[in-house]
């Protein structure tokens, strides 16, 4: 069983958290006092815009990011942890709520992001004054990747993570995720040091903007009425986050691809495109009591 104890740690603050500051930080935004203090600040997403026909479109979002590979492409091992993320949406969906409040995302695009690279009008702009960027980012990564894997050596051990439970954002709402063990931990935010902290991605105009919170969006947020009952919300998404407490649902990271996406729908890349290859055996062990 998955202990965390909610200790004052330190950690770097211009970086990510320390291991234990992590598992601090995602446990306290599924407990209920998170739940209604971000329930008051939830606000239309803009990466949806209504239809004439009363639906949700995406809208055009470009960019590009770091991500294992999206849940329709990760189905030999992970088949059962997004199969899971699926009917946890639906349940989701079944909440009696407004219809227009909750803008599912497709379940083959469900995916757990390792590093937020560059997006929206920064790429844009980005694009129009350097128009070789998509090459020399590929190229970036080829060597970021390259490098990374010659520092991994011979790992044998799969890097697992756990859902730890329901989140809200303030645009959004889905599921946290934490490692199974310092280990896995480390893994992760060493890859994301070796990508924020390349010189060439830097000179490229990449840079972090947050602190990583390993999660996957289930939805966003579409009309948020001035009648919604939040009080109602919040009492209907903590009874869906303790029936979700309940289960147990890994993911093991096997890759790390650089992705394209032109909205918040589908993220794709070529043949050609760099990946990192993480490795580690299958067999997956029990979460130690931390």
């Amino acid at each position: 069983m998955l202990k965390i104890y909610l200790s004052e740690t330190g950690g770097d603050r211009k970086l990510d958290d320390n291991y234990q500051t992590y598992l601090n930080r995602l446990a306290r935004m599924t407990l209920p006092e998170a739940y209604k203090s971000q329930i008051q600040h939830i606000q239309e997403s803009s990466k949806f815009r209504l239809t004439p026909g009363g639906g949700r479109q995406a809208v055009s979002f470009p960019g590009y990011t770091v991500i294992t590979p999206p849940g329709e492409e990760d189905k030999l091992e992970n088949s059962s942890f997004y199969a899971q993320l699926q009917n946890f949406q639906q349940e989701l969906l079944q909440l009696p709520l407004n219809c227009d409040l909750i803008v599912p995302v497709p379940p083959a695009s469900f995916h757990f992001t390792l590093a937020d690279l560059i997006w929206e009008d920064t790429y844009r702009d980005v694009c129009v004054k350097n128009p070789d960027f998509d090459k020399q980012l590929r190229t970036c990564f080829t060597e970021i990747f390259e490098q990374y894997q010659k520092s991994m050596a011979a790992r044998t051990r799969p890097i697992i993570w756990q859902i730890l439970g329901l989140i809200v954002m303030p645009r959004a709402i889905g599921v946290c995720l934490v490692p199974q063990n310092q280990e896995c931990y480390e893994q992760i935010v060493n890859l994301r040091r070796a990508i924020y902290q390349n010189p060439k991605l830097i000179a490229l105009g990449i840079e972090q903007h947050y602190h990583f919170t390993g999660h996957i969006t289930l939805a966003y947020f579409g009309e948020v009425s001035p009648t919604l009952d939040r009080d109602h919300l919040l009492s209907m998404l903590e009874k869906l986050n303790q029936q979700w407490v309940l289960r147990s649902s890994e993911i093991v990271i096997r890759r790390a691809e650089l992705r394209k996406f032109d909205d918040m729908t589908n993220y794709y890349r070529e043949p050609d495109w760099p990946i990192l290859e993480l490795g580690g055996a299958s067999a997956l062990g029990g979460f130690p009591d931390l």
